[in-house]
């Protein structure tokens, strides 16, 4: 296997990152997950304005574009898979223990690895635990993933794939690596930005693609909602059948279908919508 670090494809055993970046110590970098397909990324244009906007909200260096296409195309090619995911990391780089970051300049990593595709259905599970829609880093897709982790693992001792979170008012948000949907009377809704969800991309492409509604919903609307589904990069369009261990439905309903048609449909059509 090989991977991008700072500048050059290495074989994954000469591929180091320092004991000391800030990446490491801190959590302080921002990181990208990709569809790879038939050696292909997807939606890498809006990837990379994430990717500067969580780097922004950190206070590091705007990454160079430019670099990020050539990393992700040489480790493609030297990586052959026919779907993957494609992780982009960028650290705050060689830093001094503690907070404060140093002067060595970030640390830009590219890898993938292959995946298998999500079957259709899912099943979710609520959590005790919060987001904060008012933290510093609210929205931001930064390496400090600890809560989910803390998160996934309960979902996954439940036998489900995903943990679905409020925010600190009580509204719904976001799952720990996905965007929730919501049919309510007909009609797709998903929490606006307001609530603290990451602005997913493939959340924003379903909004725009199937025509949903961004709407303050309180974390009950679980309970009342005809469909729900679930989106990720690598997700796509996920229908959700049980929440809890309550049965929402027993195959994806006309709305999720619907919404996975049109997805596949337009993606197909455009690799970098």
């Amino acid at each position: 296997m090989s991977i991008w670090l700072d500048g050059a494809l290495r074989d994954v055993d000469s591929a180091k990152v320092s004991v000391f970046d800030h990446g490491l110590t801190v959590g302080d970098g921002v990181f990208e997950t990709l569809k790879a397909e038939r050696g292909r990324a997807f939606a890498l244009t809006r990837h990379l304005e994430r990717l500067t906007r969580s780097a922004r909200g950190l206070g590091l260096p705007d990454p160079d574009h430019d670099e990020v296409r050539r990393a992700c195309a040489a480790v493609l090619e030297a990586n052959p898979v026919e779907h993957g995911r494609l992780r982009v990391t960028y650290t705050g780089g060689l830093s001094p223990l503690g907070s404060d970051r140093g002067e060595s300049g970030p640390t830009l990593i590219v890898a993938v690895a292959a995946s298998v595709r999500r079957p259709d259905t899912t099943a979710v599970v609520t959590v005790p635990w919060v987001r904060n829609e008012r933290s510093a880093v609210a929205g931001l897709k930064t390496t400090s993933y600890a809560e989910n982790v803390v998160a996934l693992a309960a979902a996954h001792r439940a036998g489900a794939s995903e943990a679905l979170l409020a925010n600190t008012l009580g509204r719904l948000c976001e799952g720990t690596g996905s965007n929730v949907f919501a049919v309510l009377d007909g009609q797709l809704h998903t929490p606006p930005l307001a609530s603290g969800c990451l602005a997913g991309i493939t959340r924003a492409l379903v909004v725009e693609w199937a025509g949903a509604k961004e709407t303050d919903l309180p974390s009950e609307a679980l309970e009342q909602a005809e469909e729900v589904f679930l989106t990720s990069s690598l997700r796509d369009v996920q229908a959700v059948v049980r929440i809890d261990g309550r049965e929402v439905s027993a195959a994806p309903g006309p709305v999720t279908a619907e919404a996975m048609r049109i997805f596949d449909a337009q993606a197909g059509a455009d690799l970098d919508p």
